[in-house]
């Protein structure tokens, strides 16, 4: 990790150390989820960007560690929801309940009110209940018989979804997973980062070992000053460029809305941040296209291949990418 020192955006996050906090928080996680740096960086990403993640990955990869370890190694509320084909919307936002003593309607909360929620399974569960989701994460708030009540900040969805499985599965709509600020990938560890997992678990589960390094002050004081991060305009312009593509190819029946946009402009800031710059530069916005925009095109029918339809759309990504220049 780069000097921090090197920024010039001064707060109080800068005094109180929250910077090196970011590479405690790194190494917490890392502890658990052996040689994952950068998808480790991602989901941090999409913390400090105030986004939320999909995380999509075969079974047992490490997809819903990945989640607990990051909620451990922060001190806010955590929720861990296992999405069925049976939970109902009242058991993700919560319900009123008559209280006979009062005479009144109580509202009891459900688990959708932490700040870091786990949405493990997520297309298990039918569109209804996937659909309870999107106030939460579009606007930080959720409305119950006609009344919003707000999410505390910070506020995080990490949903994880099986994507070889397709029996008793709701594949996301598109409204849905254009939440997402990003979509990610863990992959098969390596050889001798999986033998690491083998010996470290003979003795004891890692993960009971994680302990809180960022408080939720911290987290919101990072979200301020990822916002900050200048994105010169030449970096504006090479954005627009890759999404005027997306909408123009031949290859894509739905670009990139201006959501998505946008979530590729927050993400490439709070990578800079980071990477301990206030300035961004092309390979954060090279980097986070595929992760910010993959999930959120579809692929013409006439250029559809046997890929599965995440890899088909990264690879068009890719040859747009390759197509369009880096500004320097």
């Amino acid at each position: 990790m780069r000097d921090f020192k090197s920024l010039n955006v001064v707060t109080s996050a800068e005094n109180d150390g929250s910077f090196e906090k970011i590479a405690l928080l790194q190494k917490a996680i890392g502890s658990v989820i052996k040689g994952k740096a950068e998808t480790i960086k991602l989901v941090l990403v999409g913390l400090f960007a105030r986004g939320h993640v999909l995380i999509e990955d075969v079974p047992g990869i490490g997809k819903t560690t990945l989640s607990n370890a990051l909620a451990r190694a922060l001190d806010l509320s955590f929720q861990r929801i296992q999405f069925t084909s049976d939970l109902l919307p009242s058991d993700v936002i919560g319900l009123s309940i008559f209280n006979q003593q009062t005479g009144n309607f109580e509202f009891k909360p459900g688990p959708i009110f932490a700040n870091v929620v786990l949405a493990d399974e997520i297309n298990r569960a039918t569109p209804k209940t996937q659909s309870a989701l999107l106030e939460a994460m579009a606007e930080e708030q959720v409305t119950v018989d006609g009344k919003s009540r707000p999410l505390l900040p910070p506020f995080v969805v990490i949903a994880t979804q099986n994507p070889t499985e397709h029996h008793g599965t709701y594949p996301l709509p598109e409204s849905q997973l254009d939440r997402f600020m990003l979509r990610i990938h863990v992959g098969y560890p390596g050889h001798e980062d999986e033998r690491m997992i083998l010996r470290e678990r003979e003795k004891s589960d890692p993960i009971a070992q994680v302990r809180p390094v960022m408080s939720a002050d911290d987290v919101v004081n990072l979200q301020n000053l990822a916002s900050r991060v200048r994105v010169d305009e030449t970096l504006v312009e090479y954005l627009l460029k890759i999404v005027t593509a997306t909408r123009n190819s031949d290859a894509l029946e739905l670009g990139i809305s201006p959501r998505g946009s946008l979530a590729l402009f927050r993400s490439a800031q709070a990578l800079a941040m980071i990477e301990g710059r206030d300035f961004c530069i092309a390979d954060d916005i090279k980097q986070l296209a595929i992760p910010c925009f993959a999930h959120r095109v579809i692929v013409s029918s006439r250029y559809a291949s046997t890929m599965r339809r995440s890899t088909e759309s990264e690879r068009i990504l890719e040859e747009i990418l390759r197509s369009i220049a880096v500004p320097v």
